[in-house]
């Protein structure tokens, strides 16, 4: 089978068939090209999907994932991101091995095709010029056998005509043999193109047609074979990629097999446990009973002095119902926390932190008085709480919390100690090498490093042991959970035996969320009266707006609030402003803030009068 001899005809067909099997390959190389920009889009989608879902560095979707469910997910946006990369892998290839080696070979293509045509074109010219040539010599030979028939016929006439004269008669012979001669001569040329011509017809039609049509037969079925080989590499190409697309489909498995659903919800009590134990029982009230006042005035202040409370009200039911108490947003956003203790307290129990350690005021109208001289401080502590700066001990937070948090930061600054300590040993390393070799760098340069890391993990040490102490103190506490005895200092035990009560008491754990803290050391003293505390001593008190009844005893133990007895009737002097507290006054000389929750409101639009006898207000 060869189109030299079956197709010696066919010059232009197959010219057009060549020309229509290279369009092929470029649609081919088109067609594998938009391949590999899918495959590029896709690849960029998925990483660009991916990304969108992976966690923000230092944020809180961060802290999320340390749930096994959360993990999985991220493992799965992983394995997508080398999923993607499988993809690039196939787009790369493909443009390498296919796309960039067919681009190639169709150039050296229609180069090649174009040579082959243009040979048998340069056949087939001088096929036709031997034809020509074949063509004129024996039409010659035609024109010159019918002249010399004629002359010869001229000469016969002549020959035979007795009016003619003997010299016409000869030079009519004389013409007639040469023409003869001419047509010899035409016959013999005509005779020898035509055996010129056969010769090269020959050698076009069985040589030099059917070498060209073989190199052209040979030139197509290359091409058939390449674009078959190409088609056979596009699928090699997908196929070296399924072992490593499998093994991250496995790896998506596997990390949906490790989700332990028992972890996870361990995890929630790790993350959200307070340590404080549930509210105990809530006592019986017998209202069959005429109801009466269970603690005086003065019984209150000795309960605080002695750090006591009257035997009704159980220790499992004091201090334990936080939970249920109304949070404070402001300040949960101020603080950045969402822990029970930080609920929204009046103005004067905000400047809690600040007034501690300053002398402090025992009452509620010298607290006003007393933040005159404390707006100094206002601005530091207000931007202290926007920026959200806590206690550098975390005791703002409940204890298992803070238990945490301690052991977070101790193993932070373990970590910090780690590194310094690998630098001093590098250090001490690279000042022995300058000692050998003094050639190599000043052994005195690098003393001073070593002197600041010796500062450095001093002072990190020293943070350690005092993390480490505030560790210590938590988790002795945590176990037993005791109740904490309020340290009071030796003003506060004068005042409280001559009966003088005060609303700046030291914290500790209550049932607003606050818990327990040292108190300071420092002793507290009395501020002078000025001019300016005179300005508030002529305010007029605010008016009653109705009454209250205790039904929990609460321990005021930040300045601003007051203690109560379960119980115990109050004056309401203003009502709870979404905040959770509301105000309320045992006396003249007594008011301060209680937790709504904690007192049951009877408000009465016609109480106004401040002085009305508390028994009345019982009756």
């Amino acid at each position: 089978m060869s189109w030299g001899t079956e197709l010696w005809d066919q010059f232009d067909n197959l010219e057009k068939h060549t020309q229509w099997g290279i369009d092929v390959l470029e649609k081919y190389i088109k067609f594998v090209k938009e391949r590999t920009e899918i495959e590029l889009s896709y690849a960029k989608q998925l990483r660009n999907l991916s990304k969108k879902y992976q966690p923000k560095k230092n944020s809180k979707e961060e802290e999320e994932y340390r749930y096994t469910s959360t993990r999985a997910f991220l493992a799965t946006l992983n394995e997508m991101n080398d999923y993607a990369g499988q993809h690039e892998v196939i787009s790369e290839n493909m443009t390498s091995l296919i796309t960039g080696e067919l681009t190639r070979y169709v150039q050296e293509l229609k180069q090649e095709r174009k040579s082959h045509f243009h040979d048998g074109r340069k056949a087939q010219q001088h096929i036709e010029t031997c034809w020509k040539q074949l063509e004129a010599s024996k039409r010659r030979f035609e024109r010159d056998c019918k002249e010399a028939d004629r002359a010869q016929q001229y000469f016969e006439k002549m020959d035979a005509d007795i009016n003619v004269t003997k010299a016409d008669v000869e030079k009519a012979r004389q013409q007639a043999q040469l023409r003869h001669q001419m047509a010899e001569d035409s016959k013999a040329e005509y005779s020898s193109t035509l055996q010129k011509f056969n010769s090269e017809q020959h050698e076009h039609y069985y040589t030099h047609i059917p070498n060209i049509f073989q190199k052209i037969q040979e030139m197509e079925e290359r091409r058939i074979v390449r674009i078959g080989e190409s088609m056979k590499t596009f699928a090699e190409v997908d196929r070296q990629v399924i072992p490593i697309i499998g093994k991250c489909l496995d790896e998506i498995t596997k990390a949906a097999e490790s989700v332990d659903h028992k972890n996870d919800s361990q995890m929630v009590i790790e993350a959200f446990k307070s340590g404080f134990e549930p509210p105990g029982d809530i006592d019986f009230e017998d209202f069959t009973q005429p109801m009466k006042r269970t603690v005086s005035e003065s019984s209150l202040s000795n309960s605080r002095g002695d750090g006591k409370s009257e035997p009704k009200f159980g220790s499992k039911s004091k201090g334990k119902l936080w939970p249920f108490i109304k949070k404070n947003k402001i300040i949960e956003t101020l603080l950045g926390t969402k822990s029970p203790k930080q609920q929204k307290e009046p103005l004067s129990h905000r400047f809690n932190e600040f007034m501690t350690s300053k002398p402090k005021i025992h009452c509620f109208r010298s607290l006003k008085r007393g933040l005159s001289l404390k707006l100094i401080n206002l601005n530091t502590q207000v931007w202290s709480l926007i920026e959200g700066a806590g206690p550098e001990d975390f005791s703002n937070l409940p204890p298992e919390q803070r238990r945490k948090k301690l052991q977070q930061k101790v193993d932070e600054l373990n970590r910090d100690i780690q590194k310094e300590m690998d630098s001093r040993d590098a250090l001490t390393k690279m000042k022995d090498v300058y000692v050998k070799n003094p050639q190599m760098g000043d052994a005195a340069s690098v003393d001073h490093r070593l002197a600041e890391l010796g500062q450095n993990i001093e002072k990190l040490r020293l943070e350690v042991q005092k993390f480490e102490g505030w560790l210590a103190e938590v988790e002795g506490r945590l176990p037993a959970r005791p109740e904490q005895p309020r340290r009071q200092s030796g003003v506060y035990e004068a005042q409280n035996a001559s009966g003088v009560n005060s609303c700046a008491q030291d914290r500790e754990s209550s049932p607003d969320g606050s818990y327990t803290e040292e108190q300071s050391q420092e002793t507290e003293m009395k501020v002078p009266a000025t001019d300016f505390d005179d300005e508030f001593d002529d305010e007029e008190p605010l008016p009653t707006i109705g009454t209250c009844k205790a039904l929990y005893t609460f321990e005021g133990q930040n300045e601003g609030t007051i203690s109560v007895a379960e119980g115990e009737m109050l004056y309401v002097i203003e009502e709870d402003k979404g905040d959770g507290w509301t105000r309320i006054r045992r006396n003249e000389d007594e008011e301060g803030y209680v937790p709504t929750s904690y007192v049951e409101v009877y408000l009465d639009k016609n109480a106004k009068d401040v002085h009305k006898p508390l028994q009345k207000i019982s009756e």
